[in-house]
C-alpha cells in the first residue's frame, strides 16, 4: 500500500454499505499468472456499493502531473469490456452492477483541473463514463464518522460542520 492509500481505504470502509478489495488484480484474459496472460492492472481498490448496487475502480494519486493515473484510465477505456468481464469472472461481481462501472479518483484538490484536462484527451468513445472525483483533503478522518460514514456530505451535525468549514464551496452548492 502506497503513502496515503490507507487513509483513503479507511474513508471508504467507514461507509458500511461499501465493500473494498484493495490491490485488486484486474486480469483481462483468464490464466493462472497475470504476468503471462496479457493486459492486467492492480487497482488500488475495487469497491462494491451495496446501497446503489454499483462498482467503482478506485485509484489514489497525490502526483502533481497525474500522468500515470490518466494513462491507467486510458488503458481501462481501451479495454473496458474486458475490465468488466474480468471483474465479473474473477471477483464474482454481478454483471448488472458492472453496467454502471466507473472510476472513483482520489487526488489533491489543486490537481483536479490537470486531471480533467487529461481525462478530456481520452476521448468520447464508449465507455463514456464520468469518473467520481474526491479530493484527498476530504478524506481526513476528522471530517467524517469513522464508524458510520454515509455518502460524501457528512454523517452527523459535528462532521457536517467540520466539512463545511474545510470546504465552504461545497456547502454553497
Amino acid at each position: 500500500m502506497d503513502y496515503y492509500e490507507s487513509v483513503v481505504i479507511d474513508y471508504l470502509r467507514a461507509d458500511r454499505a461499501l465493500f473494498v478489495n484493495t490491490e485488486c488484480c484486474i486480469q483481462i484474459n483468464p490464466g493462472h499468472n497475470p504476468d503471462g496472460s496479457g493486459p492486467h492492472w492492480y487497482c488500488d481498490a475495487v469497491v462494491a456499493d451495496f446501497r446503489t448496487q454499483s462498482v467503482f475502480l478506485c485509484e489514489i494519486s497525490y502526483s502533481e502531473e497525474l500522468t500515470g493515473l490518466i494513462k491507467r484510465i486510458k488503458s481501462w477505456c481501451d479495454n473496458w469490456d474486458g475490465v468488466r468481464a474480468a471483474l465479473a469472472r474473477e471477483s464474482r461481481l454481478p454483471k448488472e452492477w458492472l453496467l454502471g462501472l466507473e472510476p472513483w479518483l482520489f487526488v489533491p484538490q489543486r490537481c483536479v483541473p490537470t486531471l480533467l484536462k487529461g481525462l478530456s484527451k481520452i476521448g468520447t468513445a464508449p465507455p463514456n463514463f464520468s469518473p467520481r472525483i474526491t479530493y484527498l483533503e476530504k478524506v481526513q478522518p476528522w471530517l467524517y464518522c469513522s464508524w458510520d460514514r454515509v455518502g460524501e456530505t457528512g454523517c452527523c451535525d459535528r462532521h457536517k460542520l467540520a466539512l463545511s468549514r474545510a470546504f465552504p464551496e461545497a456547502v454553497a452548492k
